[in-house]
This record gives structure tokens, C-alpha cells and sequence, in this order.
């Protein structure tokens, strides 16, 4: 006879304060309350967080690794982020779910082609080369704003093939309506009240279909070789193409994870660079070797073999993940590692905790790139333990892009400039929506 496993009914959440639960907590600091919630709870944790006490907290690449694969189809994305930026974001490939959720990744794939990335390479080229004339190096040096802006040139050019007419200070208005869209998601007031954060996210929302619609008639007149084009132009096996809105809802999310995870991403490497010169060295050598046997900017394949710099990418996805939690509602009854989750349920599902777990990581709080190299390998200690990418059918569509950017970037960067950061320096982060340095990220940036 086959026993049967016990199954535990979620506990009542802990306490926390009105309407916004623990979601204070977790803006302060998310590790130290998972931390928490791990030793109180284990792997399946009950939450109260904004407006609702039907949250659960999975932690641990056993428990994520349930809600990711969703083998019984109980999670759902579309729900849970809806509930938190659905009118900013809304109907982007993030939001869909089950059949409609695979159409849609399905004509989009065409979009991420080898071929096609090729393609988008060179234009990062084109717009970091732009880009990096205006840093001015200098002590303090504001690297996270900088970085915001110049991502977000490079998903202009390689997404839409360049703002030709669109001034600079309509870019800076474009950059800061993505700010305030993410942002809202920390809204306490969800209503379209003035003066509010959920307010300045409905006006950003209106400027972005405004920009994005405007270039929509020239890219169907002509296919080129941008985003933006191919997903005016790519049409399924059976003929089925994106509508003028699928387009701008695809569009805007799209740029926006493209510039808000890849500007995190790259603010994290360049301070742990900057803190550890004998990588950056190492890194830079790399890039040199490269540039000497190239006539010019380096390609996909090119960019792929760096392999101390995708050591050290890896290596900071793993200790500051650009997307520190994913949410997922239950659409019906379901058991995680013998807790029930009711239909209905809010679940955060939680890589960054996986990424520290000690279980799968030597130090994990030491920055150690080496960790990823072939003789070590500690990612592979479980298949869910290294997921700043997500997993499932909703894995991140653009990671290959994203790790083309961050190489190109990092590669322009180690050839024409050198930095330093404090080796006792801790990045003060706000955590109320997507994580970013509240101080700008300064490094002390010297042309080389």
C-alpha cells in the first residue's frame, strides 16, 4: 500500500499593518523577510500584503520549482500581475496565460531568432557607442541613472529601430513614464486619483501607446530589420498576425523589462567590478584579446565568448536578481509540498531567497564567479536553485537578448574607461517595486 502524504491546510498570515500588510517589510529589506518567513514557515508561507491576506510566500527551488513548471495548470500570471500593473503593462506576454499565452510566445519566437538577435546586436553597437560619449568621468559618477537612460536608447534603436523623430527631451519624457509605470506598482491609492503614484502610471501609460503608435504606420508600410517591424510583419504557421494593439501592448512591456532588469543588471556589475579591480582587469583582457582579432564590433557568437564576463553576469543575476520575486494567482485547489493553496490564493514566488540558500551555495553571500565555471557548477545543484530568468512556459523570452546587451555593453565600457567603487560600499536599495540603488550606484569613472 502506498501511504498517503498528510496535506496541511495555508495558516492564518502573520500580522501586519492595515491595507499594505507586510509589504512595508518587504520594501525594507525582501531577503531578511524571507528569512523569516522561512523560519517560521518553511518552504510555504502564509502572507498579508497590499490590499488582500490571501497571499502565499514560496521559498526554496522545491517549492518554486512547483509554481514554475505548473504541471496541473493551478498558477496563473495574468491574474496576480493585474492585480499589481495591469493597467500599465496589461496584455503583454508577462499577462497571458495557458492557449492564448502560447500563440502569442509562439509568433513572438520568430522575434528572438538567431538571425534576429544578430541583427539586433549591431544596433546595440550603434547606440552604446552614442551613448558612452556623453559620460563625463568623475568621482561619484551616477551610474544607475546614466544607465537608465542609455538602455533605454538601446531598446529604442535595436526595438525600434532608433527615435529619429523623437527629441531628447521626449526620450527623457519616455524614460521617466517607464519609471512611473513600474513604479505604481507600489501604489497604496489604486484608483486614478491626482496626485498619486497610480495617477502619474496612468498618464505614463497614455505617453507610451502615444510614442509606440506613432512609429506603428511606417514599420507596416516597411519590414526592417527592428522589434518593432518584425512584430508588425511575423505571422504564425497558420496566417495569425498581431493586431495594432497586441503590438503596442507587446511593445511597451517588452521595452520596459528590456531597459528597467538589464539597467539593474548592469548597475550590479559594474559596482562589483568596480570592487573587485582583479576581475575587471581579468574582464578587460578579455575584451582586448577580442577587439585585436575583430575589424570591428563584436557579433553574437563574439559577445558569447567572454566567458569571464558571462562568470561574473551570472554571478551578480544570482546575488542581486533584477526580478527578486514572480507572482502567480491559483486558479483552482491546489498542493505545494504538502500545504494546500486555495483557488484564488496570491503566490510570490521567490528566486533571489533561492540564490542564497547555503543548501546550494558555497558563501552564497561572496561574490564568486568562479562558481559557474565547468569544474564547479553550483547552479546545477537543483534545476530551480540559479532562476533570474523564471522558468516554465514563462521564461523570459529576451534572456538571450538581455545577455547580448549586457555584454556589449560591459564590452565597450572595459575598453574605454576604468572605475572603482568602495569595497565597503552596500547598495541602499528601494525594493517597493522593481529594485533599484536609491544613490544613483556611484562608481568613480576614469576614461582609460
Amino acid at each position: 500500500m502506498t501511504a498517503t502524504v498528510p496535506v496541511r491546510e495555508l495558516p492564518p498570515p502573520p500580522p501586519g499593518l492595515p491595507f499594505i500588510g507586510r509589504g512595508l517589510e518587504y520594501a525594507r529589506d525582501p531577503v531578511a523577510l524571507f528569512h523569516r518567513q522561512w523560519d517560521t514557515y518553511g518552504a510555504v508561507s502564509p502572507m498579508s500584503m497590499v490590499g488582500t491576506d490571501r497571499w502565499a510566500m514560496l521559498l526554496g527551488p522545491d517549492a518554486c520549482e512547483v509554481a514554475l513548471r505548473n504541471a496541473d495548470k493551478a498558477f496563473a500570471n495574468g491574474p496576480a500581475w493585474t492585480y499589481l500593473v495591469g493597467p500599465f503593462f496589461g496584455r503583454g506576454l508577462m499577462f497571458l496565460d495557458f492557449e492564448e499565452h502560447h500563440l502569442h510566445r509562439r509568433i513572438m519566437q520568430q522575434a528572438f531568432t538567431r538571425d534576429r538577435l544578430e541583427a539586433y546586436t549591431t544596433g546595440m553597437h550603434t547606440a552604446i557607442t552614442a551613448g558612452l560619449q556623453d559620460w563625463q568621468p568623475a568621482d561619484g559618477f551616477q551610474a544607475y541613472w546614466a544607465l537608465k537612460q542609455l538602455t533605454l536608447d538601446i531598446a529604442t534603436q535595436t526595438f525600434m529601430g532608433g527615435a529619429e523623430h523623437t527629441s531628447p527631451d521626449e526620450m527623457a519624457r519616455v524614460n521617466k513614464a517607464f519609471i512611473a509605470c513600474v513604479q505604481a506598482a507600489a501604489a497604496i491609492v489604486r484608483h486614478d486619483v491626482p496626485f498619486t503614484r497610480w495617477r502619474r502610471g496612468m498618464k505614463g501609460r497614455r505617453l507610451l501607446e502615444e510614442f509606440v503608435r506613432g512609429y506603428l504606420p511606417s514599420r507596416r508600410a516597411d519590414a526592417t530589420d527592428d522589434l518593432l517591424s518584425v512584430l508588425c510583419h511575423i505571422e504564425s504557421d497558420d496566417g495569425e498576425r498581431f493586431s495594432d494593439d497586441d503590438v503596442v501592448n507587446h511593445m511597451i512591456f517588452l521595452m520596459m523589462a528590456a531597459h528597467d532588469t538589464s539597467t539593474y543588471t548592469l548597475s550590479t556589475m559594474l559596482q562589483y567590478l568596480g570592487q573587485h579591480p582583479q576581475w575587471q582587469e581579468r574582464c578587460r583582457a578579455e575584451s582586448a584579446e577580442l577587439d585585436a582579432r575583430l575589424e570591428g564590433d563584436p557579433g553574437l557568437a563574439d559577445l558569447e565568448s567572454l566567458a569571464s564576463l558571462d562568470l561574473v553576469m551570472k554571478e551578480c543575476l544570482r546575488l542581486r536578481a533584477p526580478v527578486p520575486v514572480v507572482l502567480r494567482q491559483t486558479v483552482k485547489d491546489t498542493v505545494v509540498l504538502g500545504t494546500r493553496l486555495p483557488a484564488g490564493t496570491y503566490v510570490v514566488v521567490a528566486p533571489q531567497f533561492s540564490h542564497l540558500m547555503p543548501e546550494y551555495w558555497t558563501d552564497p553571500a561572496t561574490f564568486d564567479p568562479e562558481r559557474f565555471a565547468a569544474d564547479r557548477r553550483e547552479d546545477k545543484s537543483h534545476r530551480y536553485a540559479w532562476e533570474p530568468f523564471g522558468g516554465g512556459v514563462h521564461k523570459c523570452l529576451g534572456m538571450h537578448f538581455a545577455g547580448a546587451e549586457v555584454k556589449a555593453f560591459l564590452h565597450h565600457v572595459l575598453r574605454d574607461f576604468t572605475w572603482s567603487v568602495d569595497p565597503s560600499y552596500v547598495a541602499p536599495l528601494n525594493n517597493h517595486s522593481l529594485p533599484f540603488p536609491q544613490d544613483g550606484q556611484p562608481i568613480d569613472l576614469r576614461r582609460r
